[in-house]
């Protein structure tokens, strides 16, 4: 890239310090936006050659149409359910996101997320703190002997298969958007096979409006066993209700939920008081475990997310 100006990198979103480093060393003109009204972004989209943004804002027409210089958007993170790919891709404007850097904490959060759920480990810590030694009331499942069933292996799906390896279990997976994707973690499977065999499904899938509810009512019926099931992905891909439903008949035999429907687009915020009756209903069930969308966000993910974003660019545009 040659040019009399260097180009301007806006940052509409947090990110750690060694994205901006690199950009800059590269000879990037990085500027801090994190905090300024959407007026002051939207002042200064049209001077931007790339943007850095997590959920803040929609990528949408309006937002495309006013950087009118813009070439990439950089989504520190994975989910780009606020992005018109399609109009960007129109535009010849680079969307990179960075799965990899969050994939190794996803795939560890998603192994603690089972084990609490299958070992009530939970739920027991809490009783003992009131005082309560109750054993027998909290005897485990092994996942030893078990078929876990991933559902989407992409970055995250693939980090958590690496991590059953030496639990003794058979994982298999399920990737509508992929072909030979089997490999010596997973087999490779089609999704009736997988609703035959799986005793626990994780859910590794992206938020697109046909995975809006996927799984519902049907779709938690198809399994031949009572499952264990795992959602580290989006929220909105499981209908809160008939889950509830599914758990309190056992078709479901307890569910880890990283990710909740009822969140707000930036994820960073869920009132449980103003949920409705099915989130109230999820608090009170005992084989339930809830986490506020944490699985990426380990310090290590962090950085991670900052370095591949600043890869991305770097192979793609070079240095100034």
């Amino acid at each position: 890239m040659s040019n009399s100006v260097a180009p301007i990198v806006l940052f509409l979103a947090p990110a750690e310090p060694v994205l901006r480093e690199r950009l800059t060393a590269l000879g990037y003109d990085c500027r801090n936006l994190q905090e300024a009204p959407r007026e002051e972004v939207f002042a200064a989209l049209p001077t931007a050659f790339g943007v850095v943004i997590r959920s803040r804002f929609d990528i949408d027409r309006e937002f495309l149409d006013t950087a009118t210089q813009l070439s990439f958007v950089a989504r520190s993170g994975v989910g780009v359910e606020h992005i018109d790919l399609d109009y960007a891709a129109e535009r010849n404007i680079t969307v990179f996101t960075s799965p990899e850097g969050s994939r190794d904490a996803v795939g560890e959060h998603t192994i603690g997320l089972l084990l609490m759920l299958m070992n009530h480990l939970s739920r027991a810590d809490q009783e003992v703190r009131r005082g309560e030694w109750i054993r027998g009331g909290n005897r485990g499942h092994e996942i030893k002997g078990k078929t876990v069933g991933i559902i989407g292996y992409g970055n995250m799906g693939q980090a958590f298969a690496r991590r059953l390896q030496g639990f003794s279990c058979e994982v298999i997976a399920y990737d509508k958007f992929k072909t030979d994707y089997g490999d010596e973690y997973a087999s490779a499977v089609s999704l009736e096979e997988l609703k035959s065999r799986a005793d626990i499904v994780s859910l590794h899938i992206p938020y697109l409006p046909e995975n809006h509810h996927l799984v519902n009512a049907e779709y938690l019926s198809g399994f031949q066993y009572s499952i264990w099931l795992v959602n580290t992905a989006r929220g909105l891909v499981v209908k809160t209700d008939d889950l509830v439903e599914a758990l309190e008949d056992g078709r479901v035999n307890g569910a880890a939920l990283d990710v909740i429907e009822y969140e707000d687009q930036s994820f960073v915020h869920l009132d449980p008081k103003q949920q409705p009756p099915a989130f109230q209903r999820l608090l009170e069930l005992p084989n339930v475990v809830l986490n506020p969308h944490i699985a990426g966000w380990s310090y290590e993910a962090e950085e991670g997310h900052a370095q591949t974003l600043a890869d991305k660019i770097e192979k793609t545009y070079g240095q100034y």
